[in-house]
């Protein structure tokens, strides 16, 4: 019998959960910091780097990164095909516009431990443009990772009695 509750007490342990990160206004490194310690099993008591203990991670709305400063147009992304006359490269915006998912899943892969460890991570990340998740990926959804930066509301979203209440700099009476 204490084989049992043993085997199930490993089972439990080594179980793979499913995360939620919301990619809206987030900038990729960031987002990819997180990604890569639940893909790795770092967050876990029992995380070896030869154990395959990593769990699963659901990013939406990669559509609506964020960098910072002028990277959309100074930002390249290089490649190369192997053959002369081979090497491409393509800017932040290019890249975004051609596949909406390219620049998180290229930040994520390229964070991961270069080993023959990474392609089996990245299956296990799932990616998707907007916030609409296939029923089948969204049913083992478990958690949510809190956002890596703090998104700023648009002015429109504070109520009157919010602004009211913010301190003037200036006041016409003066």
């Amino acid at each position: 019998m204490a084989s049992y509750t043993k085997a199930a007490q490993q089972w439990a342990t080594f179980a793979r959960a499913w995360y939620l990160l919301d990619a809206k206004m987030q900038p990729p490194g960031k987002i990819a910091a997180a990604t890569v310690i639940r893909l790795e099993g770092r967050h876990k008591p029992i995380y070896h780097a030869l154990s395959d203990c990593g769990d699963h991670v659901v990013i939406i709305n990669t559509r609506h990164v964020a960098f910072s400063g002028n990277k959309w147009e100074q930002k390249v992304y290089s490649s190369h095909t192997g053959y002369p006359g081979g090497f491409k490269q393509v800017t932040a915006t290019q890249l975004h516009l051609k596949d909406p998912t390219a620049i998180v899943k290229l930040a994520v892969y390229r964070m991961l431990p270069k080993n023959l460890q990474r392609r089996t991570m990245m299956q296990r990340l799932h990616l998707f443009p907007e916030d609409v998740i296939p029923e089948d990926i969204e049913k083992n959804l478990l958690q949510e990772i809190p956002q890596p930066r703090a998104v700023p509301r648009r002015l429109d979203e504070y109520t009157p009695e919010e602004i009211a209440a913010f301190p003037r700099v200036w006041t016409p009476n003066c």
